[in-house]
């Protein structure tokens, strides 16, 4: 008997070593008494996931306990090349709740699911961070709102912009009075279209879809600017939204725009919104013009700016590092849901629900082609 207990031992310890490496699937361990977030992957149909996996499976931020998705194709091509184990496999997010107990979840769904999503986790008290944008109507957006407060929960939006230092460094600079009040805010932001650049079959039926995505290009990059501009004007919205879109490529894009422009009007300022799928390549920029200067984004890390004085030449400077763990998405989430962090302006929900009302009321105004003014509430 003095012997089998050891090899029991010794078996029993060897059986949790594999359970918990088919929990992390390769994940670096986390630093010493620094728990990694829990988290589960709800949807695999938005492109976005491929770029969050490869970033994740070696982050000691999280530890992924879960993958669901309802198309089983989708799921085990997935499992095939990240190396999920069939235990972290689900077709239905009650049941992965219930089996992985995850502290949040990552929603790469199509926009039109995520009201349902934050639904569900809402009453079981799981955490939602989802790609940009919040919703597809107002309606879903408040939906999410109440659901959230009701449960106590973070429900976050993840912009790619939200990381660059050059934002950040616009945004310091409109905060310092370096560039006077705020006058004007124009934003670029798209690229040649999503089956020009070859996104995935299942990513481009919903982009594609009215229902699904909102819109094309409109709610597909019309957020970005309004996330930007909410930010930048500390959570005001605007007195009226006006905006134009067209279908360039009726051929390609026969049921959404490709090419969208929202003017927001505020009571001593206007933002220019440009979100297309016609870009001759992908851009992320935006110039904000202050009563004595200017600030003027050049993609992620370096900014030009130019202000009054003595010398108004214009200069190009490299932005500072942004502070972690604000500087990416992972440390971020964790950071807000484990740590107490304070939660960002650019991924709130608050700052999210008004982009949400600012593209529902860009769609209504391309619709009717009439401006559309915002009543209070």
């Amino acid at each position: 008997m003095s012997r089998i207990v050891p090899l029991v031992l010794l078996a029993t310890l060897f059986a949790a070593t594999l359970f918990a490496a088919s929990l992390s699937d390769g994940q670096a361990d986390p630093a010493p008494g620094r728990a990694p977030l829990r988290v589960g992957i709800v949807g695999l149909v938005h492109g976005h996931v491929h770029g969050f996996l490869q970033q994740s499976l070696h982050s000691p931020e999280i530890a992924i306990v879960g993958v669901t998705e309802p198309d089983k194709q989708l799921l085990a091509q997935s499992a095939a090349r990240y190396g999920f184990g069939p235990g972290l496999l689900f077709t239905d997010l009650e049941d992965m709740i219930a089996k992985a107990h995850p502290q949040a979840v990552l929603v790469y769904t199509n926009t039109y699911d995520h009201r349902h999503v934050v639904e569900i986790c809402a009453r079981h008290g799981v955490h939602v961070m989802m790609e940009k944008p919040l919703a597809v109507s107002l309606d879903d957006a408040l939906a999410i709102e109440k659901a959230a407060h009701d449960a106590k929960i973070h429900v976050l939006v993840n912009y790619e912009t939200s990381w660059y230092r050059s934002n950040r460094a616009a945004y310091d600079l409109v905060h310092e009075g370096a560039l006077g009040e705020v006058r004007k805010v124009v934003i670029h932001d798209g690229h040649n279209g999503p089956k020009e650049i070859n996104v995935e079959p299942e990513f481009l039926a919903w982009l594609t879809d009215p229902k699904l995505n909102g819109g094309g290009a409109l709610f597909d990059f019309g957020c970005y600017g309004a996330d930007l501009m909410t930010w930048l004007m500390d959570g005001q919205r605007p007195q009226t939204v006006t905006a134009v879109t067209q279908q360039i490529k009726p051929e390609i894009y026969a049921r959404v725009d490709d090419e969208a422009t929202i003017i927001l009007m505020y009571p001593k300022a206007q933002a220019i919104v440009q979100a297309s799928w016609n870009w001759p390549f992908g851009r992320k920029d935006m110039e904000v013009y202050g009563q004595t200067g200017y600030a003027i984004t050049v993609q992620g890390n370096d900014i030009r700016v130019r202000r009054g004085g003595e010398n108004t030449r214009e200069e190009q400077v490299a932005a500072k590092p942004v502070p972690a763990p604000y500087d990416n998405s992972l440390s971020y989430l964790r950071a807000v849901i484990l740590d107490g962090a304070k939660e960002d302006g650019l991924s709130s929900l608050e700052t999210n629900v008004t982009v949400t009302e600012i593209l529902d009321a860009a769609r209504r105004s391309a619709s009717t082609g009439k401006t559309i003014r915002l009543s209070p509430r």
